[in-house]
């Protein structure tokens, strides 16, 4: 046990439960109804309002073999060449064999899908990588509101207990390391004011991706890596963190841009539109066999290609043909988030240019959702299943949290009852102690971001990386020196919490993209520009040492327990010397 812990106040008050799920999208959500439908009492932590989550942006479907014609061994091939040679097929595989019959348990949850009039079918549409119309839509290009919708008025009509605008700190355990529950800061007014606990026997995280640790991103403010810090400092493995999954298509609102962006989904090039530069070239024909249905990381380095060569800041989706019915009935979010930005798709190509999307890495976990803390859990895009690899296959994503969520829910049951594990727990400093080590200001935030966005973007180089790690490294001296000298640091609060988090899976990412030099799925160097199977095909497992340095090793499988890791044939670079 590392004993790394965020500077934080002692937990105020306190809440017992036989589970806590931390996070309130699709996973989340999913795991809470499930294991209070087995009769557990279950408490949901969520940053915002149950329904502020990553789910609810979703646009394009959800991908499942529920179509004439396709199979789930269809749905398998195309996730593992999306995947570029790292995806768990023993993972992939239960996704795409569960997902169908997942799919029908959400619909019976209460989820609305688009069908056909006449017969009633689910209608479904084709997105980038997928050779087989297989994702299922709603409410046009609303999915994942949707879903979020239908999953929030299942869990409050079970009756689950819910707190809501809380930000979970650090990991509780036992005298065993077993996860004990949670501490957590609840950010209102009332009996649970300011820092506490939620002690349980089995700690769910399903806290979402870490996408604002870019300038410009899909991701939601909440989204801000608290996962897999929190993990880190647990103790538990991380994997895959460098392969962070640009959008080759989100609507360009100028260089200056920061914060969330708005998507334009792959529906749309799945339905038809073309991809052009500003002389209408469709740059993509002949790129790959798919064009503008190419996997997602082909795409955006096609993007990110064409605007080098032309010395442009965007390229075009052109949808022109489609006109206003069809843009009025398949995609009304997008239309109306266009046009509130003054561009109209129906007489228009809308400009686009790559943006930070998913995080293909995060916790590592086995088939059942468990991560190499005891009582650990974790799904959804926070953690690294195995699914998907070096790239995410379009709409994976949501089913992949329904499944993974399930069978946690089942891992939990089968565990049998057990009291929460609240005597012998450990908890984070006083507010009055002084901390071993520095919070970030909370305008770090902002620094990390245009570090990572110059360095660690969708182009980097052993130089852009360093630089990077350099930089990152300098924020963190800085604090540490104010730190010794006068024994301050910046004050305890959701702001500086977030920006230390954020500076933790940066540090943890350029590490890693530092570490494997080649070019494989969305994680593309400049220096490496070719795949190297012989040499990386494989996995880096980052944890945290006992005196807070990182280590970063390879293995060649990423089911767990794992094979024996391996050393990477590389040299290392500088490990971590301080962490949050």
């Amino acid at each position: 046990m590392t004993g790394i812990r965020l500077h934080a106040p002692r937990p105020g008050w306190s809440v017992d439960a036989d589970v806590v799920v931390v996070g309130s999208g699709v996973a989340g959500l999913t795991v809470a109804l499930r294991c209070a439908a087995a009769g557990a009492h279950v408490t949901v932590v969520t940053k915002a309002r149950l329904d502020d989550g990553s789910t609810r942006w979703a646009q394009g479907g959800i991908a499942a073999a529920l179509g004439e014609g396709d199979t789930p061994e269809q749905h398998l091939d195309d996730t593992l060449v999306a995947g570029a040679g790292l995806c768990d097929d023993e993972a992939v595989r239960t996704l795409v064999t569960e997902g169908p019959d997942a799919v029908r348990r959400l619909i019976a949850t209460g989820a609305l899908f688009d069908t056909d009039d006449e017969t009633g079918e689910i209608l479904l549409t084709r997105e980038g990588g997928h050779h087989r119309r297989r994702i299922a839509h709603a409410g046009g290009d609303a999915t994942g509101a949707e879903i979020s919708r239908a999953l929030v008025e299942a869990v409050r009509a079970a009756g689950i207990e819910t707190i809501e605008h809380a930000l979970v700190l650090d990991l509780l355990k036992d005298a065993d390391g077993r996860a004990a529950g949670v501490t957590l800061h609840v950010m209102g007014e009332g009996e649970r004011d300011g820092v506490g606990a939620v002690r349980a026997k089995a700690v769910v995280l399903a806290t979402g991706g870490m996408g604002q640790v870019f300038s410009a991103t899909t991701n939601p403010p909440v989204s801000t890596g608290d996962g897999v810090a929190l993990a880190l400092r647990a103790g538990a493995e991380v994997s895959d963190l460098e392969f962070v999954q640009f959008h080759p298509t989100v609507l360009w609102l100028g260089p200056d841009a920061e914060g969330q962006q708005p998507l334009v989904s792959e529906a749309v090039r799945g339905e038809g539109a073309h991809l052009v530069d500003a002389d209408g070239h469709r740059f993509m024909v002949g790129a790959h066999e798919l064009a503008e249905l190419a996997p997602r990381d082909i795409v955006a380095k096609g993007i990110t290609r064409r605007m080098q060569e032309l010395g442009a800041e965007h390229m075009y989706l052109d949808a022109r043909h489609f006109g206003a019915e069809m843009w009025a009935h398949r995609f009304p979010t997008i239309l109306a988030a266009c046009r509130a930005h003054g561009i109209d798709p129906v007489t228009q190509p809308i400009p686009v240019a790559p943006a930070a999307h998913y995080a293909s890495g995060g916790v590592r976990t086995d088939l059942h959702g468990r991560t190499t803390v005891p009582g650990l859990y974790a799904c959804g895009e926070v953690a690294c299943t195995g699914v998907h690899g070096a790239n995410r296959l379009a709409s994976n994503s949501l089913l992949e949290g329904l499944v993974f969520a399930e069978r946690i829910a089942a891992d939990i049951a089968a565990s049998g009852p057990a009291a929460p594990h609240a005597a012998g727990t450990t908890a984070g400093p006083s507010a009055g102690h002084a901390p071993d080590t520095p919070l970030l200001a909370p305008e770090a935030r902002f620094a990390i971001q245009r570090i990572m966005t110059a360095g660690a973007g969708v182009l980097r180089s052993a130089e852009s990386l360093a630089r990077a790690a350099a930089e990152l490294d300098r924020l963190r001296a800085e604090a540490t020196d104010a730190l010794e000298a006068d024994g301050k640091t910046a004050e305890p609060g959701t702001e500086s919490w977030e920006a230390t988090n954020l500076w933790f899976v940066a540090r943890v990412l350029v590490a890693a993209a530092l570490r494997r030099e080649e070019t494989r799925g969305c994680h593309w160097r400049e220096d490496f520009p070719d795949r190297a199977d012989t040499t990386w095909r494989r996995h880096l497992l980052v944890s945290l040492r006992p005196d807070r340095t990182l280590e970063v090793v390879g293995t060649d499988s990423a089911a767990f327990p794992a094979k024996t890791p391996q050393a990477v044939p590389t040299p290392a670079p500088a490990v971590l010397k301080e962490t949050p």
